[in-house]
């Protein structure tokens, strides 16, 4: 059951010159500041509800409001104010912002604190600071298949790009292979009929002095797939007995793998100690939403619970060398947990997102989002802007090869590296050596 709203404050506002930034739930959600004359990003359909936004909550027409944090500039000159979850590994309340006239009302859902600063990043970053979370390390530069072969890659792309790398002189530390070399979600040591051997292309890969890297949705099942077939009562599951709804992609609708399942964890753990054994120590996670969705568990534990032990679970298993990346993930309930998180929603070839929705791939939403939360990096872990994107075929893409410069943040390519022109070429090559200039 939903708590209640409180009041927090009142606070007096310049209704011209006052900010207000939201924190979204997840890693595609839309974040940053407003005036209080914008209308804020919101779903613009259910399933994006579910799969990009906090699943359950919405938001009254007219109001502002973040999960875990907002922050306020009252636009008069006194100090901006922020108020935060105490304990955001555990609960996560919701902070909503109603503009009367001259006057902000603040509410929660639940225990709030709050701080004030001289400016919204600067307090943000004074919170994340206080955490103690250690300093992550830094980041290896990598090259990524998502954002040119989809899930459409193979085998032979992999080599073509690998070799590639070595004609182009291209500092890449990693080679991440993403979605399309496994059978269906869930299957993920079952190949694709595009891949002959993964080990292979590992061991493939490390002969060229490079890591191996590899992509999956831990959580995530297709209820097509052999392991949906095979172990149901391994699937988190409604209040009404039926298998728990995580939104539809992929053409299809998607079930989630209960963790909490000795069995389904066991499995799990083995998924990921087998790709470690076959050369893999770069791992990208993704949709780590539905992990923390509400649903009917085998334990008692709650989502946010159930979410945390899944991603130890993982660590575990991939060991404490081996780099994680999360993303599509719930960013409070996540932290001290990854080595770097992606920031904002996909990027794309394009600018504009779908719909208009600030949570689906665009330039526009990736960079709004990413520059808001540029305050997480190096207090919560790497930032991850999202893929450089330098060929010729992406529109603006100076512009958004500077957004990413800008961060700071993990430096990773994704394009088929000999379609690049010499501009491609010449800024793949310096933002991958760290000239972010």
């Amino acid at each position: 059951m939903p708590h209640p709203f409180t009041t927090l404050a009142s606070v007096p506002v310049d209704p011209v010159r006052a900010r207000v930034h939201e924190e979204g739930w997840q890693s595609w959600s839309p974040s940053g500041a407003y005036t209080l004359g914008d209308k804020p990003y919101r779903p613009t359909n259910d399933n994006w509800a579910t799969v990009c936004y906090r699943p359950g909550v919405t938001v009254p027409e007219g109001a502002f409001q973040g999960e875990g944090l907002l922050a306020l500039d009252p636009g008069d000159g006194s100090p901006v104010r922020l108020w935060a979850a105490p304990d955001p590994l555990r609960e996560v309340p919701s902070i909503r912002l109603i503009v009367e006239g001259s006057v902000a009302e603040v509410l929660a859902d639940g225990p709030v604190k709050e701080f004030t600063g001289t400016d919204i990043q600067s307090v943000l970053a004074e919170w994340a600071a206080g955490l103690g979370v250690e300093t992550p390390r830094p980041a290896p530069t990598v090259w990524c298949s998502w954002y040119e072969y989809f899930t459409e890659v193979t085998e032979d792309d992999i080599h073509e790009n690998l070799r590639a790398m070595d004609t182009l002189d291209l500092p890449v530390d990693v080679v991440q292979i993403d979605d399309g070399y496994q059978k269906a979600l869930g299957d993920w040591l079952t190949l694709s009929g595009r891949f002959r051997s993964r080990a292979g292309i590992a061991d493939a890969i490390r002969a060229r002095g490079r890591r191996a890297g590899i992509w999956t949705a831990p959580f995530l099942v297709d209820p097509a797939s052999d392991l949906a077939a095979q172990h149901p009562d391994w699937l988190v599951e409604d209040l009404d007995g039926g298998f728990l709804h995580a939104g539809r992609n992929w053409g299809h609708d998607l079930c989630v793998l209960d963790t909490t399942h000795p069995e389904a964890a066991q499995y799990l753990g083995s998924v990921f100690r087998t790709l470690v054994s076959e050369g893999y120590d770069y791992f990208k996670v993704d949709f780590l939403y539905a992990g923390a969705l509400a649903g009917v568990r085998h334990s008692s534990a709650d989502p946010l619970t159930a979410y945390r032990s899944g991603i130890e679970l993982i660590r575990e298993a991939i060991g404490e060398e081996a780099y994680l990346l999360g993303c599509g993930a719930p960013l409070l309930p996540s932290i001290g947990l990854f080595d770097a998180m992606r920031v904002s929603p996909d990027t794309a070839p394009h600018r504009r997102p779908e719909a208009d929705d600030y949570s689906q791939p665009g330039q526009d939403p990736a960079e709004f989002t990413g520059a808001a939360r540029q305050w997480q990096h190096g207090r919560l872990w790497v930032n991850d802007p999202d893929c450089l994107m330098a060929r010729p075929a992406v529109e603006t893409r100076e512009r958004w090869a500077a957004h990413v410069a800008a961060t700071g943040g993990l430096m990773a390519s994704s394009d088929r590296l000999l379609s690049l022109d010499q501009w491609g070429v010449e800024t793949t090559r310096r933002l991958l050596g760290g000239d972010v200039r």
